[in-house]
């Protein structure tokens, strides 16, 4: 059932909002008079005032009442959509925004706003005490006899007829304790304000009724239109006061959020980027590794913070890097089929014979190496790889292993270019030497890079170029033990210092406390690189606030037991009291992209919808969603299922230690993407 009832309790629960409202704003017309000198304003004041009658709160400044009210005189409303900031203007002209400036009449208003914001700053800082998003804070510039929607900055300019529509239409982000709560403190804070009571008797004396002060049918609908939204996620609006006091900072150079699984660090990036966005005009740019991260970003963005939402970008490095040499007229040639080819090519000619396959006679491990190390690090010659620490990778080389590795990528390099194709290295490298030939323009404010950790150095360098050293530039985000991709660096290796510039959180919001530990479990024992230095262990101290959840083992005689009983418990969820929405809430992820494929036809035909990762972009669908374990970096569902998750999951020995510790790593970071639901589905025949 949809979000406040049948449809049509939900439309009787509409009109009779809107004759109430209707009832309170023509009381609220004679209360009013007190209020301001002026008799538009009044209207629209009153119109104001008869949102108390469905949960709404209302502060008039008393100053409006002076012959000649203060710039900064504005009434604050706080109710279920938020904390509104409230300045009404009565202009002869209508306002319109032209080239990023406010007119009206011929003339430019410039400077009209200050006081608005002066106030909106102000009170943002109260509410941040209750850990409170400026997602939830909004200025609006209201105009008496006037009908208008547009954006000036962060100021919405509304017609006082319009006003009540959006604030009617907004979706729920505070429960009735909460508003009340809100109104009261920022009541306490600011001395001029005074909370309004409306008295709804009869017309008083030989006072006029006021009129009709909004369409009673208008508001009807908007009433309705919020009673379809479900109720913001409370992360949307409200945070941790330790998360919030991270998101609110003034770093005076480019800083670091790290903390363990679950402990809430792009809840928090996101926040950061709204505060940036609140606080200045500049392009704001949230990059991460994943390509089908930065929609689900994007869309949560757009939902938790509509006012800010075209002032972010969200991009994942590569694409952000092909749009920026597109841009310069610089060519790019991805062709992952001919570049695959031309390293087979430089194996067979330099390395299947080497002294490599003393090391490992995988093609894949030397891949990576040139991937990792060699490209992704940007060295330059035999000598800088000769000396170079290999952070993350485990197995020793000595001088000749070096060399030979050395010569493969020369060859492979060499085929490469006769191929007359790029890989995706090449494309950061190009981007970083196009950038220090000539900055963006224009440049952006801020750079917030999530999931750090399984950039390549190259990347790393490319966003500090682009993000700056001066203050609250650069933030990175990220958590080494989550590390995805084999190689890794040090922050330094990029020219980065954050000394005295980092937040850690340590109080996971995420995980049930039994998924949590099972997930912990498997990295305990592997020591991890974490961009500032070697950990020396997996295990980390973090706190739990959420306990009701399972993990359920199954271990099937053979596969198709196994994936039987992986069907019969995601039906399973159908049948709660959700229904089918449970669904939406659900995921299936496998080690492989062969993995995927065979459940995802497994799904279909047992009659279970289902959504490839790369494809969801964070809106509900009621589809189970199916992807890799690296696909799944920066999500969470309430279920989680795991089919085959130990097939093959190495033993650790010390031939193959820094393999081992790759894949539990990778096992882990998908275990700890269930928030209620860990089903951990096994092969007795295939568990490693």
């Amino acid at each position: 059932m949809a979000a406040g009832g049948t449809p049509g309790a939900r439309g009787r629960r509409a009109r009779d909002d809107a004759l109430t409202m209707t009832r309170r704003s023509n009381a609220a017309y004679r209360a009013a008079e007190g209020w301001t000198r002026d008799e538009a304003d009044r209207r629209v004041l009153a119109a104001l005032a008869g949102l108390t009658a469905v949960g709404w709160h209302l502060l008039v400044d008393r100053r409006l009442a002076e012959p000649a009210p203060p710039p900064d005189a504005a009434v604050i409303l706080v109710g279920p959509g938020g904390v509104f900031v409230v300045a009404v203007r009565h202009w002869a002209d209508a306002p319109s925004v032209q080239d990023g400036r406010l007119t009206a009449g011929g003339r430019w208003r410039d400077g009209e706003e200050a006081g608005l914001l002066a106030t909106t700053l102000a009170a943002d800082d109260q509410v941040g005490a209750f850990g409170m998003s400026p997602v939830a804070l909004r200025p609006l510039m209201v105009f008496a006899g006037h009908r208008l929607d547009t954006a000036f900055g962060r100021i919405r300019l509304l017609g006082h007829p319009d006003v009540i529509h959006m604030l009617v239409a907004e979706p729920r982000r505070l429960t009735p304790p909460m508003a009340r709560a809100v109104a009261a403190h920022l009541a306490e804070a600011f001395p001029d304000l005074e909370a309004v009571t409306i008295e709804e008797g009869g017309p008083s004396g030989d006072e006029a009724e006021p009129g009709a002060l909004f369409e009673t049918e208008e508001v009807e609908k908007a009433a309705l239109e919020s009673l379809r939204h479900a109720p913001i996620e409370r992360w949307m609006t409200f945070l941790h006061p330790d998360q919030a006091a991270v998101a609110r900072r003034d770093w005076s150079g480019p800083a670091r959020i790290s903390g363990p699984a679950g402990t809430g660090k792009t809840v928090v990036g996101l926040h950061r980027a709204a505060e940036l966005a609140a606080r200045g005009t500049g392009r704001i740019l949230y990059v991460t590794f994943a390509n089908n991260l930065p929609l689900v970003q994007k869309h949560l963005f757009a939902r938790m913070a509509g006012t800010f939402a075209d002032r972010v970008e969200f991009s994942s490095l590569h694409k952000w890097a092909q749009s920026f040499l597109a841009g310069r007229g610089v060519p790019v040639r991805l062709h992952a089929d001919r570049v695959d080819d031309a390293f087979s090519r430089a194996w067979m000619a330099e390395g299947r014979d080497s002294v490599l396959t003393e090391i490992d006679p995988s093609p894949s491990y030397w891949r990576e190496e040139i991937d990792h190390v060699i490209k992704g690090r940007g060295l330059a010659s035999l000598e800088e790889y000769r000396d170079i620490a290999r952070h993350g990778r485990r197995t020793a080389l000595q001088t000749a292993h070096r060399e030979a590795a050395w010569l493969l990528y020369e060859e492979y390099e060499l085929l490469r270019a006769e191929r007359g194709v790029h890989d995706f290295n090449d494309v950061l490298t190009a981007a970083l030497a196009e950038l220090e030939r000539a900055p963006a323009d224009p440049p952006y404010a801020a750079v917030i890079v999530d999931e750090v950790q399984d950039l390549p150095l190259v990347g790393v360098r490319l966003l500090h170029a682009l993000g700056g050293d001066g203050p609250n530039g650069l933030l990175l985000i990220g958590d080494g033990q989550q590390a995805v991709y084999p190689g890794g660096f040090r922050l330094a290796d990029a020219g980065l210092g954050i000394k005295g510039r980092g937040a850690v959180l340590r109080t996971n919001y995420r995980n049930a406390a039994p998924i949590l530990e099972t997930a912990m479990e498997v990295v305990s024992g592997d020591p991890f690189d974490d961009l500032e230095g070697p950990s020396p262990h997996g295990r980390r101290a973090v706190e739990t606030t959420y306990h009701d959840g399972k993990v359920v083992r199954v271990r099937a005689g053979d596969g198709a037991d196994h994936d039987r009983r992986l069907v019969e418990a995601i039906r399973a969820l159908a049948e709660t009291a959700d229904g089918p929405a449970a669904l939406a809430g659900a995921a299936v992820l496998c080690r492989s992209l062969r993995d995927v494929e065979d459940y995802r036809r497994h799904l279909t035909r047992a009659g279970v919808p289902v959504l490839r990762l790369e494809r969801y972009d964070g809106r509900p669908a009621e589809a189970v969603k199916i992807g890799t374990y690296r696909r799944a970096k920066g999500l969470e569902f309430k279920y989680v299922f795991l089919p085959r998750h130990d097939a093959g999951l190495p033993a650790g020995d010390d031939g193959d230690r820094e393999r081992a510790e790759l894949t539990r790593r990778q096992l882990f970071v998908a275990m700890t993407r269930a928030r209620d639901l860990l089903w951990l589905g096994s092969v007795a025949a295939e568990g490693g």
